[in-house]
């Protein structure tokens, strides 16, 4: 069966690690040094792409996002971001090879600010690649700008589907992202403690009913009346575990992704083909 929209199948397989990471509330450089350290070692083990939580380099602190502009990054050009307290990400993607998505607090030229992904190439360029589209209640309301738009990214080959957070509450965010061919769908997070069991029952099912991966990279840590708690987990196509992370303290999780994989699920499976984008409601007499 061919990948949906028409899109090209990947030729090999993707290995794709999930960092569980605390964050420094603020110290966006500390953070990127971290992260730079963790994308080493995660690519050391042979991931292509390396995935850290929601707003890791100003760390999920609404009240320092709020009072501390460095914070926050400025940005002028979404497809350029040039702060230099990235440099350790950009040096890292540009050693190992990686990939890196992180999650940052991006100030666009005409203020409005945004709970982001960026993506760190190979190439050492950074970019913005997905704006949070569900913002969690009035907190982050209050404070960012929804994004509008599906995030899709092309890693060698594979496509995959960005979400933040509360995104994946929402089956037709990943189904968005599925139809427009996404193999992977992959959710950097912030999740509260006590919490984490949702996301086991939302990522089990976005991966299931899209037939696609799914990745929830969740952080430990933060701001004592808001902790996080860890509990990462990435799934198969057919919503099977493949591997989780412990709670309360940091690690790399790695998962190898195979086409091949999604090809055999999609054999029998067929609700992506078979969705209808529109439909009628029957009111009975």
């Amino acid at each position: 069966m061919n990948p949906p929209a028409g899109t090209a199948r990947p030729t090999g397989p993707l290995s794709v690690a999930a960092v569980q990471a605390r964050a420094v509330p603020g110290d966006i450089a500390a953070n990127s040094l971290s992260a730079a350290r963790q994308t080493d070692r995660a690519a050391s083990d042979g991931a292509r792409v390396v995935v850290l939580p929601e707003l890791h380099l100003p760390g999920y602190d609404l009240a320092t996002l709020a009072a501390d502009p460095r914070a926050q990054i400025p940005v002028d050009d979404p497809e350029s971001v040039t702060d230099p307290r990235l440099d350790p990400l950009r040096a890292s993607a540009q050693s190992t090879g990686a990939t890196v998505l992180v999650g940052a607090a991006l100030r666009g030229p005409h203020g409005s600010l945004t709970n982001s992904l960026l993506a760190v190439r190979p190439t050492g360029t950074v970019s913005a690649v997905y704006d949070k589209q569900h913002l969690w209640h009035s907190d982050e309301a209050a404070l960012f700008r929804a994004g509008r738009h599906t995030g899709v990214l092309d890693v060698d080959g594979w496509r995959l589907g960005l979400a933040i957070c509360y995104d994946m509450s929402f089956p037709e965010h990943a189904r968005a992202a599925a139809v427009a061919g996404a193999d992977a769908y992959v959710c950097a997070s912030a999740f509260a403690s006590g919490n984490e069991h949702r996301a086991r029952v939302y990522l089990a099912a976005r991966a299931l009913e899209n037939t696609v991966y799914s990745v929830f990279v969740n952080p430990v840590g933060g701001p004592a009346d808001r902790p996080c708690s860890g509990a990462s987990l990435l799934y198969g196509p057919d919503g099977t575990l493949l591997t989780e992370a412990q709670t309360d303290k940091e690690q790399v999780l790695t998962a190898r992704f195979s086409f091949d994989a999604i090809e055999r699920v999609r054999g029998f499976l067929h609700m992506l083909e078979e969705h209808r984008t529109a439909g009628t409601a029957a009111v009975a007499p």
